[in-house]
């Protein structure tokens, strides 16, 4: 891969056909150019003009959010090896690349954003026909906002057969339709109806498990199920996105849009993060409500750190994400006890590990290597797996897989797809899930799915 300066865009689009026509094969070119503070919401509402397939990506942690529209190429995998395969893709399509920028920053340039389904093995059924089973995508164009500064990268995909004038003529058009973000009217869903799936068939399910627990079928199983929900109209994407934003600050915001249906989330979850060879993944299992007091809120988090069914959960994970995170890194850190992690409607165990990534491995060995962790699928985990394909009624599809992004420096990170919804039109399911252990009751674990639907409803007509 090759970072040059910066020419006129006429002489970048020149160049890259010349390159094309002499090796007879397609040449990827991505420019960085640094620009006004741009909002996210109001780019991103611009961007369905250009293209049905946009992407939203905002960090927990600090101010770094992504938005991606259109796509110069899509890499997609249904095989047993995705990770290996979309790594190898990828690889192949960097190194061929050439990238102007000046500025170097994370998250600008050659960048994928996309996820993957939680078990490839389930059958692409009802409702997640849209989605591949795992898929990357490198954006047309890419605002990266880093606090309030704003990049915006284009990337062009050069044919041999591709005409200068005509390239640089719709890429401008592009660029000024997506900068003359104007001011719109943010407007949240109003609810006409919702059904849940199943309930009373889901808690058999959860009865059953902890019977196959004590007869040592497995240890431990994650139980999900699915709630649709109906609006009156068609449900705004960016105000939702802007209103999970604001009322869940310490959780990861997403969104990846595909024929128009947009899988969309708020988790509190990161499985891996990787910034110049420092890895970081966190444990984040055990879950009890917030408090209505601070008197009411200190008491029920004492009670879920000390909490044995809750505990054990949370040191399944922990002990998992070691091993894997072992098998390809050093100088691994975890602390010995778990702390608290509050979010507006729930609180959480939470352990983050951390290590120095070893040369050779990438983001997506270790994504590999942790999914599914204990705390979205169970254990032991092969097991755990082939029993949520078998007894499971929800189909997961990108449900509790992981999503994220990731750059051409090797810079990314991916969380697990929680608290999330799939819109489609004027409706959308939502997907809320449990850990089963051999003591769990059914009717508590019921109640627990339905206080992590709370985010999620909350800005989808909610309360």
């Amino acid at each position: 891969m090759l970072h040059t300066r910066v020419p006129h865009i006429e002489e970048i689009i020149g160049e890259a056909i010349k390159k094309a026509k002499q090796s007879d094969q397609p040449q990827l070119v991505s420019v960085v150019d640094r620009i006004d503070y741009t909002d996210p919401y109001s780019f991103l509402y611009a961007g369905q003009g250009i293209d049905q397939h946009r992407l939203f990506w905002k960090s927990a942690e600090e101010p770094f959010t992504l938005v991606g529209v259109g796509a110069v190429t899509r890499m997609t995998s249904t095989d047993q090896n995705r990770f290996t395969q979309l790594q190898a893709e990828w690889n192949s399509l960097i190194d061929g690349a050439i990238t102007y920028d000046e500025f170097g920053q994370k998250g600008t340039g050659i960048v994928s954003m996309g996820g993957f389904s939680f078990d490839p093995e389930e059958k692409n059924e009802r409702p997640w026909e849209s989605f591949e089973e795992s898929r990357l995508t490198v954006p047309a164009f890419l605002l990266t906002n880093h606090g309030y500064q704003s990049y915006l990268t284009s990337n062009f995909m050069i044919y041999p057969e591709d005409h200068q004038k005509q390239i640089i003529r719709e890429w401008k058009d592009n660029w000024d339709e997506l900068l003359d973000t104007q001011d719109f009217q943010f407007q949240l869903p109003v609810r006409s109806g919702e059904k849940e799936i199943d309930p009373e068939e889901w808690k058999e399910s959860v009865l059953q498990a902890t019977v196959d627990i004590k007869r040592g079928v497995l240890e431990k199983v994650v139980l999900a199920r699915e709630l649709q929900v109906k609006f009156e109209q068609p449900v705004q994407l960016e105000a939702v996105l802007k209103a999970l934003a604001e009322t869940q600050t310490n959780s990861y915001i997403f969104s990846f849009e595909s024929n128009g249906e947009h899988f969309i989330g708020a988790t509190p979850e990161r499985l891996a993060k990787l910034e110049q060879q420092q890895l970081i993944s966190t444990c984040l299992a055990g879950t009890i409500p917030r408090g209505h007091t601070e008197e009411e809120d200190r008491k029920l988090g004492q009670e879920l750190l000390y909490d044995p069914k809750n505990r054990q959960e949370h040191q399944f994970v922990v002990e998992m994400i070691k091993e894997a995170v072992e098998a390809c890194s050093h100088d691994v850190q975890i602390p010995k006890a778990p702390v608290i992690y509050p979010l507006r409607n729930l609180q959480h165990l939470y352990t983050p590990v951390s290590a120095t990534l070893d040369p050779g491995y990438t983001l997506l060995d270790v994504i590999e290597r942790l999914h599914p962790t204990p705390a979205l699928g169970g254990l032991p985990q092969k097991k755990s797996v082939e029993y949520i394909r078998e007894y499971e009624s929800l189909n997961r599809g990108w449900y509790a897989g992981p999503v994220g992004w990731m750059d051409d420096r090797n810079n990314g990170e991916f969380a697990v797809a929680i608290r999330s919804a799939l819109l489609q039109g004027d409706k959308a399911s939502l997907f809320a899930g449990c850990g089963v252990v051999e003591d769990s009751d059914p009717i508590a674990e019921y109640e627990e799915t339905a206080v992590k639907l709370q985010p999620m409803l909350s800005v989808l007509g909610g309360c």
